[in-house]
């Protein structure tokens, strides 16, 4: 009797535990990915043969290859000299399989020519930088904002936190899940995504994009957080002291055929 009791309880306990882990690795297949490319641009030129690459060229070559909306901005003011593009990935595999794809894309080799066979000597950007992020738990997926202003007017806002140690990073990462992203939540500050970089510079640090109608809506919603009792008590508390050491801010406009 006793062995049996004891079987009953081991194969109990397992099921819990396996039905724990696959909760746990669901939970975990829901995180995505996210790659942040910004070209920089030396000149018009440039810009317009980039951009011309990515919207005839690049992003319908994406969606072939089962990428989602993806999200082209420009820095607000100054248009020639960066263009950011942002990838959602379903999976690492989905990543690291994107250029064998897109490379046996015959639409995309035909559409892309100009970008993809320029000579050395006539280059089509100064330099590409790639971030890859994972998304955090508080936010698994990407949410595309539904903006009402002319795209002209609309402002993205993309932060970096960077940390003065892997630790402290974690602990913003915790607050973020634990309350930060809620109170964005409410205050309708139309979070994009929130992804944990896992390569790129400045590492560690966390990066964020929300999303407003115009640049005066988005220092209101800024005051209004601050101000925000909720936040006030989260950002005192002891145990989220000191848990990041600068904040990059880039204000972006979303160009004409940004899906996001």
């Amino acid at each position: 009797m006793n062995m049996k009791t004891n079987l009953a309880r081991y194969f109990t306990v397992l099921l819990f535990v396996m039905a724990a882990f696959a909760q746990t690795s669901a939970l975990a297949e829901k995180r995505e990915l996210y790659q942040l490319k910004v070209y920089h641009l030396k000149d018009e030129k440039q810009r317009d043969c980039l951009e011309n690459y990515l919207k005839q060229a690049y992003i319908p070559a994406l969606h072939r290859a089962g990428i989602g909306k993806v999200g082209v901005f420009k820095p607000a003011g100054n248009a020639d000299s960066l263009i950011y593009v942002l990838i959602p990935f379903k999976s690492a595999k989905q990543f690291f399989s994107l250029s064998d794809n897109i490379a046996a894309d015959k639409n995309y080799l035909t559409a892309g020519d100009d970008y993809l066979n320029t000579s050395f000597d006539n280059p089509v950007f100064k330099s590409i930088e790639s971030i890859l992020m994972e998304s955090i738990s508080g936010m698994p997926v990407l949410s595309v904002p539904t903006l009402k202003s002319d795209a002209a007017d609309r402002i993205y806002e993309l932060r970096r936190y960077e940390a003065a140690t892997e630790k402290l990073h974690e602990n913003k990462i915790s607050q973020f899940n634990n309350g930060e992203l809620d109170i964005f939540k409410r205050l309708g500050f139309n979070t994009v995504f929130c992804g944990k970089v896992k390569a790129g510079s400045k590492l560690p640090s966390l990066v964020y994009m929300t999303s407003f109608e115009n640049k005066a809506e988005r220092d209101a919603h800024w005051k209004a957080f601050s101000a925000d009792s909720e936040w006030i008590k989260l950002n005192s508390q002891p145990k989220y002291a000191h848990n990041f050491l600068r904040a990059d801010i880039y204000l972006l406009n979303p160009v004409s055929y940004s899906e996001i």
